[in-house]
């Protein structure tokens, strides 16, 4: 389903120290032909951070491609998931980036690829196929003066990952045609049975942001799609826009209600993970590839799906978007090598074997093409209450990180909902 969106931001830890970054080289095996001329080297590096150690999908994507190249080897470098974002960052803007790595389209975070292709820090991607790819997902994530600098890793609904058949035994059943107050009856039948509704990562604010845009994407961006351009022309502001106070206030009612887990708002993303699988609480916030990692982490034991948050007000808004990419370094010394993977990955056999880590491959519209986790809510990619991750067209960063610092504020007491829209709106300039 196209997307019609100009940037993308998601995640990412407001950790100021690049990681440590791990090498482990995947050898070369037999079969296919060389890429490039031979004259470059044909070695590359590829950093990434997974999640969960069963999410492989990015690390299977390079095996798969030196299968089909012989001579080729990709050494991958992976990073904590939570430092991710900066570690990436620190590297590219030093100049010692990786040759491809795991980064965001658009403009508005600090692994953002725009400000990065502005700056002449990425290769550009000039192969057609690669262009055509992305055209189910819109193209202007993506570009930078009419130039494409990433290639999407595949598309995913943003929301909650859910344990439908754990719910159910504790006599709760949410699903995409829930509403707000279910969730609040549901938080209190949860906590009646020793659980709780929700995981949350507290402690690292991607995950209230992001909990927090994923309710925007109903309440601000369902009635007024525009919202965004008319923030940036002077016409809203956070502070003065009813939707946004409802986004952070509905988070504040959840969490008085009891709506998450005891020690929410010092867990980190290892809570999640660790709590659904073990049945501690039913659902979490994150993009729709986590359902895939944690069934896959659980060895069958756990069945995870993908819902749209409930709207507190009105018609409730999925949010799909495309936005998680590979970039690649201007200085790479493999141009040509590097190319020709990201076409690779851009194409049907790769797009099968990295949009595992996502949701499903760009431009899937057969219901039936569709992974198990996303079948509860296949209509969804067809309807069209259906919206773009809210931060795409953000100004910078700052507004994203500071939303989610704000989430946390606001939920340990040290900031008010009216104290942290004012800031987004300092923030945006």
């Amino acid at each position: 389903m196209p997307q019609h969106i100009t940037t993308r931001v998601r995640r990412a830890a407001a950790v100021a120290a690049a990681a440590a970054v791990v090498g482990v080289s995947l050898t070369a095996c037999s079969g296919g032909t060389a890429s490039g001329s031979g004259k470059e080297p044909q070695t590359i590096t590829f950093a990434f951070s997974e999640a969960n150690t069963k999410d492989t999908s990015l690390a299977d994507a390079a095996t798969a491609y030196e299968k089909l190249h012989k001579g080729v080897t990709i050494t991958i470098q992976k990073l904590p998931a939570e430092s991710v974002a900066q570690a990436i960052a620190t590297r590219v803007q030093g100049g010692n980036a990786p040759d491809v790595f795991a980064a965001e389209s658009g403009v508005g975070q600090v692994n953002a690829i725009q400000p990065w292709a502005k700056a002449g820090l990425l290769l550009p991607l000039t192969d057609p196929a690669i262009k055509s790819a992305l055209e189910p997902a819109g193209l202007s994530q993506f570009e930078y003066n009419g130039k494409i600098y990433a290639v999407s890793r595949g598309s995913g609904l943003n929301g909650i990952i859910w344990n439908g058949d754990a719910a159910k035994q504790a006599g709760i059943d949410l699903s995409g045609t829930s509403t707000f107050q279910d969730v609040l009856a549901a938080c209190d039948t949860a906590k009646s049975k020793g659980k709780t509704l929700f995981g949350l990562a507290g402690a690292v604010p991607p995950n209230p942001g992001f909990l927090a845009q994923i309710i925007a994407s109903s309440v601000v961006y369902g009635p007024d799609p525009n919202w965004n351009s008319e923030r940036a022309a002077g016409k809203v502001k956070f502070a003065t826009t009813d939707g946004w106070k409802t986004t952070l206030s509905s988070i504040e009612t959840m969490y008085k209600r009891g709506c998450f887990q005891p020690g929410a708002t010092g867990a980190g993303f290892d809570a999640l993970t660790n709590g659904s699988a073990s049945g501690k609480f039913f659902g979490f916030f994150a993009p729709g590839g986590a359902a895939a990692s944690v069934n896959a982490a659980s060895g069958g034991h756990v069945h995870l799906t993908v819902l749209p948050f409930p709207s507190p007000t009105g018609t409730t808004y999925a949010s799909i978007s495309s936005d998680q990419v590979l970039a690649a370094s201007a200085k790479t010394k493999s141009p040509k090598l590097v190319q020709d993977f990201l076409k690779w990955i851009a194409g049907p056999d790769g797009q099968k074997i990295v949009s595992q880590g996502v949701g499903y491959p760009v431009g899937t519209k057969d219901a039936s093409a569709l992974p198990d986790t996303y079948k509860p809510v296949a209509s969804v990619l067809t309807s069209t209450d259906v919206r773009s991750f809210p931060s795409i067209e953000w100004a910078n960063g700052k507004v994203t990180t500071d939303l989610g610092s704000g989430v946390q504020g606001i939920l340990t007491g040290q900031k008010t909902v009216d104290q942290v829209l004012q800031q987004l709106d300092t923030d945006w300039g």
